[in-house]
């Protein structure tokens, strides 16, 4: 199965890490989600019910990404894997990747990222 639902990019403000001033200040994260699923049956009906509906997969990962602090962002992809399984039921596999663009790791740096890679179980 190749057919994939991709969200690129989606950016949060939240504070997500183990120093003390990211708990108080707010961060940008940037989130990709792929969800793989059997997109064919949408596909030949035109119809959203036989797929999943982004809008519904970009409020579930806002809610998670804001809503909570987590010290390290492979928790946050954690957590989002394990909702995105939980709430769309014909996602067979979850990939998510989290940057964290406003990392202080001493020098200049584009961003430290986890990627999480989760299937159903059968």
């Amino acid at each position: 199965m190749t057919d994939r639902i991709v969200l690129s990019d989606m950016t949060f403000q939240a504070r997500h890490g183990v120093g003390s001033w990211e708990k108080v200040q707010l961060q940008r994260f940037e989130i990709d989600v792929e969800l793989q699923l059997d997109l064919q049956p949408a596909a030949l009906d035109d119809d959203l019910a036989r797929t999943v509906d982004y809008g519904k997969v970009y409020a579930t990962t806002r809610q998670i990404v804001e809503s909570t602090t987590y010290n390290l962002i492979e928790a946050l992809a954690e957590a989002i894997c394990h909702e995105l399984l939980g709430e769309f039921g014909p996602v067979r596999e979850v990939v998510v990747r989290v940057r964290k663009p406003e990392v202080r790791l001493g020098g200049p740096l584009a961003y430290a990222a986890v990627e999480v890679r989760r299937r159903r179980s059968t």
